[in-house]
């Protein structure tokens, strides 16, 4: 029997507050839950707890098309902006239409606004996409100007295949035969000084396929790439199988390992959270109608050419497929969304709670819960202030006529994000804040220097590269943890490794992180070759 004391608890909450109340037999009036006084204050004190321990959710986003792509505008001193595209229609994709739909948020305003780009007359859905060293994106964004320009075309059709810049400024892309002839998608590099692709006939695919029961158009999909010393690239994944790919004369591959010899990961997360060090997890052995995997692993690497180094990791505590993985600037490693069962343009399994990964711990934290199924077609990207962009999902494929997608409008399409707070900004403490850089521009070996509001002791840093992502890539994105080399009161001097297969040339985030591990606002720099 409720007392005549009420009291009154939203309607919106995340949806694991909506289990407990409904679990208790909370009754709802209007917009909120009413429940007894003392109850209240305890549910309360319950949620708020919950919230604070497992970061937070901000409201929903509303975008004017689904955000299937996302990129961050580097910008000096901060970057605010984030771009975002769906494909020839907000809502659809298919067919060769000449046209992309985008859309650009300042989230220091929070304005958004839409526009129709044609000035590359392609479609640009399902690409492999890097910010190239001088922050331009393929294909081809120029940040300074807001505009779009057509790069050269590959000597190979592709769609699905993975991209990364390489220590010397060029491009490798591999894969990619869910367009085009669906097999013998051999590697190709672009030189951006000569706006040309060269075909590498010696970088064959064959040894980083998958197995898929839909056969070969899902079989070199969406390699895990990361670019290396001397212009290498490690492919660490979705196949069990990892290679050294090498992008000088012809090019080359020979093989680095078995990562997993149960499973392919298709779709699965990645990201090199720390020098040489890459984190995995989750996929599905299939592209589609598969069950989602919860593996982790963590794989170590150095020489060029030499074995890979694999550490079976805990799993995680959800099977995700489809998932989105973000390097934080404390190190740790978050990962977004996905689904129980790899079923693309469904909403089937969802897993709204995201799972934060403690290289120091190697455990998995389970955080608060989004709201929205974050699965195919979704995207996660870490922001200058910490907190990491989630949304998306949908994206449904039509022939003009609209009732192919019809079935996605009202049930997959997702055509919004939010912000999510991760842990370390739940707390009481106090963001460091970098006041000034001596220059914003650098090179491998180089210094920056930094100025430190209050004292400098106790305080580390870290770059991660300003990332794109799509369909749960983002090869831009990386972190190198940066210890002082002198610090004289509010002066910092941090040097930065010597070689440009560890620090890629472009731009950076620089966080400085306190003791307590809170991050301040990203600094944006350039690192030149």
């Amino acid at each position: 029997m409720r007392s005549s004391n009420l009291s009154r608890l939203p309607q919106h909450l995340h949806i694991r507050e909506h289990q407990v109340l409904r679990v208790l037999g909370v009754a709802r009036e209007g917009g909120c839950y009413v429940v007894p006084n003392m109850l209240g204050l305890l549910l309360t004190a319950f949620f708020e707890n919950t919230v604070a321990q497992g970061g937070s959710w901000g409201p929903n986003i509303e975008f004017p098309i689904i955000p299937v792509a996302a990129y961050i505008i580097p910008e000096l001193p901060e970057s605010h902006r984030m771009m975002v595209y769906s494909a020839y229609s907000a809502n659809s994709f298919g067919g060769s239409r000449g046209i992309t739909q985008f859309a650009e948020i300042d989230f220091r305003t929070g304005a958004v606004s839409a526009r129709q780009v044609s000035d590359t007359q392609h479609d640009m859905f399902c690409p492999g996409m890097s910010s190239l060293a001088d922050g331009r994106l393929t294909s081809i964004y120029n940040p300074s100007t807001g505009g779009f320009t057509s790069g050269a075309n590959m000597q190979i059709s592709r769609g699905y295949q993975s991209s990364t810049v390489l220590s010397n400024g060029k491009v490798f892309t591999i894969g990619g035969s869910w367009s085009g002839v669906d097999s013998n998608k051999t590697g190709e590099v672009y030189d951006p000084s000569a706006n040309a692709w060269s075909l590498l006939p010696g970088a064959d695919v064959a040894p980083m396929l998958t197995s898929d029961h839909e056969g070969k158009f899902r079989e070199d999909n969406h390699a895990w790439l990361f670019a290396w010393r001397n212009g290498s690239v490690f492919q660490a994944g979705p196949s069990k199988a990892m290679n050294w790919y090498y992008t000088d004369g012809q090019g080359g591959v020979s093989p680095a390992g078995i990562r997993d010899s149960a499973n392919d990961a298709m779709c699965g997360v990645n990201v090199m959270y720390d020098i040489g060090k890459i984190f995995s997890a989750g996929g599905s052995q299939y592209y589609d109608e598969a069950p989602g995997l919860s593996v982790a692993h963590l794989i170590s690497i150095d020489q060029v050419g030499a074995p890979a180094v694999v550490e079976k990791l805990p799993s995680m505590k959800y099977a995700r497929a489809f998932a989105n993985v973000v390097v934080l600037p404390d190190g740790k490693i978050l990962v977004t969304g996905g689904q129980g069962y790899a079923k693309g343009f469904t909403d089937r399994d969802p897993v709204f709670a995201p799972e934060i990964f403690d290289p120091s711990t190697k455990k998995f934290t389970e955080l608060a819960p989004d709201s929205i199924p974050r699965n195919y077609h979704s995207v996660a990207i870490l922001l200058a202030d910490g907190t990491v962009f989630s949304g998306g999902g949908g994206l449904c494929w039509d022939d003009g006529t609209g009732a192919p997608s019809a079935r996605c409008r009202n049930t997959v399409d997702h055509p919004n994000g939010a912000i999510f707070t991760p842990p370390y900004l739940k707390t009481e403490d106090v963001r460091p804040v970098i006041s000034g850089l001596s220059s914003t521009v650098t090179r491998p070996g180089g210094e920056l220097r930094a100025t430190i509001i209050g004292s400098a002791e106790g305080v580390t840093f870290s770059l991660i590269r300003i990332g794109s992502v799509t369909h749960n890539i983002n090869s831009d994105q990386r972190r190198i943890p940066l210890v002082p080399e002198t610090i004289a009161g509010t002066e910092v001097v941090l040097r930065l490794p010597g070689d440009s297969g560890v620090v890629l040339p472009g731009y950076w985030y620089l966080f400085a992180v306190s003791a307590q591990g809170v991050p301040s606002i990203a600094k944006t720099v350039m690192v030149q070759l």
